[in-house]
């Protein structure tokens, strides 16, 4: 009943922001459509993968079989890393993956998925949703055939895996780390050595020694591609990904395709698998750190002060260094900021007192 209430207020919401004239409902076609959608996440993911899969289903359910995808975990069609240039091609329709995987081709597709030190997920959801970040993301795309949806968040995540301790910035010199974006330079530039490794191929590559660390998503993530067999130390908090958020991307040409109405479903379902991606991510991820907890061979351990400051400098400084590389990069990065700066000088008479409060 819950799910069917939050489907008819996103419903609403959306028709609310895109309204549809009748002269648009009467030419409703009986077209139908069938697409290939991949994903960057390994098959049998919880919850990503799972949440995808849903999706899948309520396109079909919600356009009574006038669009039908087909999902395709990542590696199973096209390699995660590909996801992009699949969809831009024409390849596939549609991908769900994280859009700091293509920083080499756009760097400002960072700010989409996440910044160091930045927006929680609620802050990005305002920004994107509501406060001009969504047209932006789409304005950024454009030259490459592509049209981005927001589709869930995995919240705050843990600050790795390790098999060393993290005493001060001296132990990150040298560390071979799978960590992305942004805060994969941030590493870079205390010494670090960060690679980009598909996240099917984690496990391996630290049971081989191939990285001496690696950052995932949070406990259940972690624990179902067995990270906490290979890697003993725990860290918390993720400061490279205090809130990311993944997306939905779509071929512009298979979009303009689809009648009004496909437009909205798609746009509907995407904002009910935000929900609960964020959702099943918070409630399953703390039973996944409970029983970590009470797990002897894992030692939690919380980054020192110094190292996150350290680190937090280091940010400041490397977002500098591709907004002066990159006309796009700077613009977005104006807008973030603007926002952030505002939101945070709310946040400072609510949601900072408040969390105080359990001090």
């Amino acid at each position: 009943m819950i799910r069917i209430i939050v489907t008819f207020l996103l419903l609403s919401f959306l028709i609310s922001c895109n309204p549809i004239d009748d002269e648009e409902v009467n030419e409703v076609s009986k077209r139908t459509y069938s697409w290939k959608m991949v994903t960057a996440w390994p098959p049998n993911s919880p919850i990503n993968q799972e949440s995808v899969e849903q999706f899948a289903k309520d396109v079909a359910i919600m356009s009574r079989g006038r669009l039908k995808i087909k999902v395709f975990a990542g590696g199973e069609l096209v390699p995660p890393s590909q996801a992009f240039d699949a969809v831009s091609q024409g390849g596939v329709q549609m991908a769900h993956t994280a859009s700091y995987y293509w920083a080499g081709k756009v760097p400002a597709a960072q700010f989409m998925t996440v910044v160091p030190f930045g927006l929680t997920h609620k802050g990005a959801w305002s920004w994107i949703y509501a406060g001009g970040g969504l047209a932006l993301w789409q304005e950024l795309y454009e030259p490459f055939g592509i049209v981005p949806f927001p589709m869930g968040n995995t919240g705050i995540q843990m600050g790795g895996w390790f098999n060393k301790k993290i005493n001060s910035l001296d132990d990150l010199k040298g560390l071979k780390i799978r960590m992305p974006g942004l805060g994969g330079k941030v590493l870079a530039k205390a010494g670090a050595n960060p690679v980009n490794i598909d996240p099917g191929e984690l496990y391996m590559a630290v049971e081989r020694g191939v990285i001496d660390a690696t950052e995932w998503v949070g406990p259940v993530f972690d624990k179902r591609q067995g990270l906490d067999e290979v890697a003993k130390y725990y860290y918390f908090p993720g400061w490279h990904e205090p809130g990311s958020q993944l997306e939905l991307i779509i071929n512009r040409d298979a979009w303009k395709l689809l009648e009004p109405d496909l437009k909205l479903i798609v746009e509907t379902a995407a904002a009910k698998a935000s929900l609960d991606i964020f959702a099943q991510s918070e409630l399953q991820n703390t039973a996944a750190f409970l029983e970590m907890q009470a797990d002897n061979s894992i030692e939690i351990l919380e980054f020192p002060e110094s190292v996150l400051t350290e680190l937090r400098r280091l940010t400041a400084l490397v977002i500098e260094e591709e907004a002066s590389a990159d006309t796009d990069f700077s613009k977005i990065f104006e807008a973030y900021r603007a926002f952030e700066e505002d939101y945070q000088a709310y946040r400072s008479v609510t949601e900072i007192p408040y969390r105080k409060t359990f001090e």
